[in-house]
C-alpha cells in the first residue's frame, strides 16, 4: 500500500492503518529500535509505542515522508527507553557513547534531544549531512542515527578501526564549525 493511502487511513481513523502501518515499516522500526536498546522486547515495544504516538499525532500532522516519520518517532522512544533502562547504570552503551560524542558539537546550552525536536537545528544538521561525500554520509548516519558501533561501521566500510575514528573526529569538528557558522553555537 502506498505511503499516502496509508496516512489518509489515519486520518479516518480506521485500524487498519495500523496494521498497514505494520506490514510496510515494521520491520524497519524495529531495526532503529533494536539497535537502540539491543533488546527485542524492548524494540518491540518501542515499535508499538510508534504507532500509538501515529495514530495520536495524524489528526494533527500529515506526513510528507512517512518512513521518516516513523523513523523519528521510533529512535526517540528508543532513546527514552535505553536511558530509562540505564539510568542507573551509565556507561558501555553505544547509544550513551555516540550521544556523548556529538555532545562536543553541541553547545551546552543545547540539549541534544530538546535540539533534536528543533526544526532549525534539525534543518541545519540535515544540511550539514547533505553537504556531506556519500561515504561520509554513510558514517556519520550510521553512527548518529542508528547508533552503530565504530567497529561495526569500519568493518562494513572496509575502514581500519583507526581510520574510521578519525573520520568521525574530523566529521564532528566540520559539524561544530558549520554550527557556529550557522549561528546555533
Amino acid at each position: 500500500m502506498e505511503d499516502q493511502a496509508i496516512v489518509d487511513l489515519y486520518w479516518q481513523r480506521s485500524d487498519q492503518a495500523i496494521e498497514e502501518t505494520d506490514r510496510k515499516y515494521g520491520r524497519y522500526c524495529h531495526a532503529i529500535a533494536y539497535k537502540l536498546c539491543a533488546d527485542h522486547r524492548d524494540a518491540e515495544e518501542c515499535v508499538n509505542d510508534t504507532w500509538l504516538c501515529a495514530w495520536n499525532l495524524m489528526p494533527d500532522k500529515r506526513p510528507s515522508i512517512l518512513s521518516s516519520f516513523l523513523g523519528t518517532i521510533t529512535r526517540s522512544l528508543a532513546i527514552n527507553r535505553y536511558k530509562a533502562k540505564t539510568r542507573k547504570k551509565r556507561g558501555g552503551g553505544e547509544t550513551a557513547l555516540a550521544l556523548e560524542e556529538l555532545s562536543e558539537c553541541i553547545p551546552s546550552r543545547v540539549d541534544v534531544e530538546r535540539s533534536y525536536e528543533s526544526k532549525e537545528f534539525e534543518a541545519a544538521i540535515g544540511r550539514f549531512v547533505k553537504g556531506l561525500s556519500e561515504t561520509e554520509q554513510k558514517i556519520f548516519v550510521s553512527r548518529y542515527w542508528y547508533m552503530a558501533p565504530v567497529a561495526e561501521i569500519a568493518e562494513r566500510m572496509h575502514f581500519s578501526l583507526g581510520k574510521t575514528k578519525s573520520i568521525l573526529f574530523r566529521l564532528r569538528g566540520r559539524l561544530r564549525t558549520y554550527l557556529q557558522e550557522e549561528g546555533l553555537c
